[in-house]
């Protein structure tokens, strides 16, 4: 899963949200950065690139993540953890930043009351999370490939998971909830481009949890045929460009 995710996600709708995220966080002049749900390191390798003077610690739940992002990213440290149980002492960083990463956690205000303590008085959570399903054009092109394959009972984690945290009003809502000031929330639509629908689709069906979905309901091969169809009628044969939207937040310890 690490390996296709990063060959044909990463590039297409990860690397362009990664240069903002680490822009913004450069901006702020930390010391010490911790990254949660790294994933195999694009954020972490925009950060080491804007923000050189930084000592940047990367994480992530899943162990094959870590073990990938640490080659593609060596000059971060990284550590397999849990964000709502972080191993750092309190008070260690002060910046501490997500990249699509906040929708997993299960409870998000006790990760959010764990990346606070983390933090200096006065430092900064900073993160981004998509938008609805509706604003991501490749992912609207999938999930319609996924119904038509699969009419009866098409996996819905793309819908519930990845844009199942869309409203800002909740997020700042759970932000409060764990001690934080919302410094600034912002809408912000960037273009996704890979070099063909095939290659998405073969990044959205390996490289995610989708594929397990897939594989419980059987014939990988054809619904791989079928998503491929229905992603270039909507999108075109390749290369293909698509708007993507995310919110993103800069929160106050």
């Amino acid at each position: 899963m690490p390996a296709a995710y990063e060959q044909y996600l990463v590039p297409a709708v990860f690397r362009p949200f990664a240069g903002d995220l680490a822009a913004r966080a450069a901006a702020l002049r930390p010391r010490r950065i911790l990254e949660l749900a790294a994933g195999t390191g694009v954020l972490t390798s925009a950060l080491l690139a804007a923000a050189p003077s930084a000592e940047v610690t990367a994480t992530d739940l899943n162990e094959a993540m870590v073990a990938v992002g640490s080659a593609l990213a060596p000059g971060a440290v990284w550590r397999q953890a849990d964000a709502q149980q972080l191993p750092f002492p309190t008070g260690y960083f002060d910046l501490v930043v997500c990249q699509f990463g906040v929708m997993f956690f299960p409870d998000r205000v006790a990760a959010y009351t764990e990346v606070r303590r983390v933090l200096i008085p006065g430092g900064r959570f900073l993160f981004n999370t998509w938008g609805p399903l509706s604003t991501h054009a490749f992912e609207v092109a999938l999930q319609a490939g996924l119904e038509r394959a699969f009419p009866v009972d098409p996996p819905q984690f793309f819908r519930t998971i990845p844009h199942g945290y869309a409203d800002p009003a909740v997020v700042a809502a759970d932000l409060a909830a764990a001690g934080f000031a919302v410094e600034d929330d912002q809408e912000l639509t960037l273009q996704g481009r890979a070099p063909s629908t095939a290659d998405l689709a073969a990044g959205y069906l390996t490289g995610t949890p989708v594929r397990a979905a897939v594989d419980e309901r059987g014939d990988g091969p054809a619904v791989r045929t079928t998503v491929i169809e229905e992603m270039t009628a909507r999108l075109g044969p390749g290369p293909v460009t698509a708007p993507m939207t995310a919110y993103v937040f800069r929160a106050a310890a």
